[in-house]
Parts: structure tokens; sequence; C-alpha cells
């Protein structure tokens, strides 16, 4: 018996859970659209991880961006330090204070004060809160921090109940609220209990891996919507704070079908003659000297040349000495710089965590819009984690450049053969087009090969090829192989000298040859003359003697006629004299 199926009923114009954005970049990206409007989100963390800049940025951005205007109460920063604090972010609260956009209000509790009162009432807090929330007609509030506000309390009865109090005061005044709170010991916050009272909680975490700090972002519980779930880097630096949604990597991405050069002509023609995929991700690994960071370059300035736009994230190399190290190949990066098309970001690997590395990368990348992306090298990142963690972070990377239409190129420090050729963080599979650059050693010397190992979507050239770095830049040779394979350098101009000698001596052979035989012609033409004028004179022998003949014949033709004739009229007359003389 087949069960039955309760069929799908599609819910139209149900309430649902208003959102007031915070304007923080990736985290309205993180919560579908912001904070839970009219109800209390709780923002805990530990010391120095953001929470109060969290708070205050949410403000700022309410009564710039969206017209809400917003009260903060403070119960341990005084007023003037918090907005000396912000104005390292340009952050003019004294402006906004002043149009009556942000009140700052700083309430002094003192914990022993408190005890001896014996009894808790917040009705005094609520009506300066909302004084101050009518004062500006304020749709925002931050209380900072909680911990101070209940300090005073031991029993966790009252302070569950006082908890969820203000959580609902603030409900009834229909403000958007952010109450900061400390990270407890293996709990939350502190007393444990905020995080269930609360409609939303965010945890703000500072850890520190290897010597290197990372923030991160994490909405552990967000009321009646979905939300991002994992843990999200962020980043606060002098443009403000940015979350970066790194974990949400999809594979919906387009696929152009337009090219964009490599900047080496001879490359190109191995790229069936129009260089790689626009939005595509490029690998050119190979050890140390072997011209990665040339070939990057010259894919950096084709990007200028054409007049877009190309970010170069210099791990190991100063820009001074990127541009520098070019002109000696004919690049001149200098000139893009100052026309505004190349942005060259440069740090060491080690100042960062990863993903605060990949947060700025974002952050950078979304404000300059370029076309193209050049990471050299990738490599230089296992100094701020492990194998596996690069792995994903490029993979978020490369997810994130390819949704931008942004062509990438990643150059990668490693050894090893064709044959052999791998990446550390095995990051190779990950890449549309592979290149290997590699110093092969002969002869007593090195010479530079390049292999293009793949090349997804398209026709590509097999042939290993040696690349020289000239004055006019990197330059392709034509594939020479020699009878022990494809030779390079001085191997190669022996065996090409070696060839021009052989090539000299049939040359030579051949005109020795040519020579004898126009000798044999000649001679044979000489016989041949002499032949033919011995046969002319025997044909000529021949001709009079037929002439002869023919004389002859007619001239005894003429006396047997003559005869005939003589004969024929001697019957009726005397014979001639001649035949008497001769009876006689």
């Amino acid at each position: 018996m087949k069960a039955s199926v309760r069929p799908k009923v599609v819910a139209r114009d149900l309430p649902v859970i208003e959102k007031s954005p915070t304007g923080i970049d990736g985290l309205d990206e993180v919560t579908f659209g912001g904070l839970p409007k009219g109800r209390p989100t709780l923002l805990c963390g530990a010391a120095g991880c953001g929470k109060t800049l969290f708070a205050m940025t949410f403000l700022y951005n309410g009564a710039v961006q969206f017209g809400e205007p917003g009260v903060f109460i403070a119960f341990e920063e005084q007023p003037e330090d918090l907005i000396k604090n912000v104005g390292s972010l340009s952050y003019d609260i004294q402006k906004l204070i002043a149009d009556k956009k942000i009140a700052i209000d700083h309430i002094h509790l003192d914990r022993n004060e408190v005890e001896e009162a014996g009894e808790y009432d917040l009705e005094g807090l609520f009506i300066r809160i909302g004084f101050a929330i009518d004062a500006i007609g304020a749709k925002r509030v931050v209380i900072d921090t909680i911990e101070t506000l209940f300090g005073g309390l031991d029993n966790q009865a009252v302070l569950r109940s006082e908890l969820r109090r203000l959580f609902e005061w603030l409900k009834s005044k229909g403000v958007t609220a952010i109450i900061t709170g400390e990270r407890g010991d293996g709990t939350l916050t502190r007393y444990g209990l905020e995080e269930y009272v609360a409609d939303c909680v965010i945890l703000l975490d500072n850890r520190v891996h290897d010597q290197l700090s990372t923030r991160r972002l994490r909405v552990v519980k967000y009321r009646g919507t979905a939300h991002g779930t994992n843990e999200y880097p962020f980043i606060i630096d002098q443009e403000g704070i940015t979350v970066m949604p790194i974990t949400s990597s999809g594979l919906a991405h387009g696929a152009s079908t337009e090219r964009v050069s490599s900047g080496i002509a001879d490359l190109d023609r191995m790229l069936e003659g129009t260089g790689y995929y626009k939005g595509s991700s490029i690998l050119i690994s190979g050890m140390a000297g072997s011209g990665k960071s040339t070939v990057s370059a010259h894919f950096a300035n084709s990007i200028c040349a054409s007049g877009q736009r190309c970010i170069y994230f210099a791990l190991e190399e100063s820009p001074q000495q990127i541009i520098r190290n070019m002109r000696s190949v004919g690049l001149d990066l200098q000139r893009w710089v100052e026309r505004g098309l190349l942005r060259f970001s440069a740090r060491r690997p080690n100042l960062y965590g990863l993903e605060t590395h990949l947060a700025s990368m974002h952050r950078e990348v979304r404000e300059f819009d370029p076309a193209a992306v050049v990471v050299d090298p990738i490599s230089a990142l296992m100094g701020a984690g492990v194998a596996g963690d690069v792995h994903t972070m490029t993979l978020r990377l490369i997810d994130f450049l390819k949704a931008r239409g942004v062509t990438a190129l990643f150059t990668n420090l490693g050894g090893g053969t064709a044959e052999t050729a791998t990446t550390e963080m095995q990051i190779s599979s990950l890449t549309d087009t592979w290149l290997l650059l590699y110093n092969r050693e002969s002869n007593g010397e090195h010479n530079r090969q390049l292999y293009l190992l793949k090349s997804r979507g398209m026709a590509h050239s097999n042939q290993v090829r040696e690349f020289l770095m000239t004055s006019e830049g990197i330059r392709l040779r034509e594939v020479y192989i020699g009878p022990e394979g494809v030779l390079t350098g001085s191997a190669r101009l022996a065996q090409e000298a070696r060839d021009r000698a052989d090539r000299m001596l049939r040359d030579q052979e051949i005109e020795r040859r040519s020579r004898e035989v126009e000798r044999r012609r000649r001679e044979i033409s000489a016989q041949i003359e002499a032949l033919n004028a011995q046969l002319a004179t025997e044909e000529h022998e021949i001709a009079l003697l037929n002439r002869e003949a023919h004389a002859r014949e007619d001239q005894l033709s003429a006396d047997r006629t003559a005869m005939s004739t003589s004969r024929s009229s001697g019957r009726d007359a005397s014979p001639p004299s001649n035949l008497r003389i001769s009876e006689q």
C-alpha cells in the first residue's frame, strides 16, 4: 500500500521578520539582510575583538546611510573617548551629535551601590534611555556592556528575569538594539544567560595561531530567519569593518569565450593564437629564477595596455623593486601606476593570518574593480598557514574572482619536472591553465624551458619551448630537437653549428657533383656534336652517292632510249658506220 503524500502548501503573504541593514560589508550578506528590526541583538566576544567598534559602526551607518538616528549607552567609556576611538575610521561623530542623529550617554554604575540598595530596579535606566530615544527619534540603540549593568546581581533567577525585562522593554520601544557582552568561561557571555534571551546572537573572536592573529565572526543564533552559520573572518582597518563570507564558495559563475593576451606573442600562439580565457585562472609554477614574476609582469602590462585595470599582489618583493626589475626586459610598469591602471598591494605573508589576507584581497578587488589580478607568489602564504588552509583560501579566492569575471594569475614556487610537477598546496587542479617554467641544466649551464601542461577548453601546443629574457621582453624559441631530444642553450648552439657544417659539406658535395655532371654534360654534348657532324657528313656522302646513282641511272636510261631509237631506224637504212667498221 502506497503511503499518501501530503501536498505542499505554498505560503503567501505570511508575516516575516523585517531586517535592519548594518551597512557593514559582508555582514548583511551573512545575515541575509541585516539584524532583526525592532529586536535586540547580542554581540559577544572577548576583549579586543571589536565589539564596541561594531556597535558604533552600526549606529554610524544607520544615521548616515539609512536615515535612522541612534543612541549609544556607555557604562565604561566616556563619550569623548568613544568619539576619538572611531575618528581613525573617518567617523565624524561630533557632527552627527550636533545634527541630533546620534546621542551618546554615559551612565556610571557602582557595584557597591547596587549591593547596598538590596533591590535591583531598571526603571531609572528605562527612563534615561527612553528620554535619549525620544530626544532624537532614535531607531537604533547600543548598550555597551551588559556586564556592567548587571554586575551587582548574583541571583540567577533575578538576573534572568531582569535580562528578559530589558530585552522586552527594548522591543516595546520598537528600536533595533545591539547589546554587547563579554565572553564567559565556557559560555558565550559571562553569565551564560543572555544568549538564551536574545533573538540574535553574534560571536566575535580574536584568535592567535602561530603568532598570527585573526578576527572571526559567527552568527550563533538568529530566530525566525535563515543565516550563514560558518565562521567568517573580518578585518578592522582605516576604512572600517569588512566581513568576508568566504566559506560560501559556489560553482555558479559564468564562463566567458572572450580572450585576453598573455602579453607574450609566442605564448599566445601556443594558446590557439589568442591567449587565455577572460575570467579564467592561470597558474605559473617553477623553481626560483625560472621567470615566473617576469611572465606575470608581461600579463599585467598587457592588461593595462588594453586600457583595463590590474591589481598586483606582491608577497615577496616591493613594488619599486618589481618596477625596476621589469625595466630590464623592456616593461615600463610605472606609467600604468601613474595612469591609475595598475595598483600594487605589497605585504609580507606573515603580517596577517590567511583569512585576513583573503579579506583584504576581497576588499581591494571590490574597490578597484580590476579586469585582472596577479598574486605573486601564492606559495608565500604557506608562511601564514598550513597547506590545506592555503588550498581552501585559494579556492575561495578563485571562486570570488570568477564570479566577478576577473582573470586571475597565480605564481607558485616549486620544483620538479613536467612528469613530477605538483604544488605543495595542491592547487593545480583548481586552475584552468597551468604553465611550468623549468631550468634545465646541461653542459654546465641552466637554460629556461616552458611547458604548457594544460589549458581547459582550448586546443594548445604540447611542445616544450625554450624562452629567453631579452631587452625587448620574453621570446620563445622554436622547438629544436637534436639526436638526444630537445636542445637548449649552448648545446643547441653547438648542435646548430654541427648541423650547419653538415649542411655545408652536403652543399659542397652537391656543388662538386653538379660541376662534374656539368663537365660530363659538356663532354657528352661535344661528343654528340661530333657524332652529329660525322653523321651529317655520312648523310651528305650518302646523298651524293644517291644523286650520282640517280644521275647514272638517268644517263643509262637516256642511252637505252637513244639506243632503242637508233635500232628502230636502222632496219631501213644502212647500218651505222661504226657498225660497219665493227664488221670489218
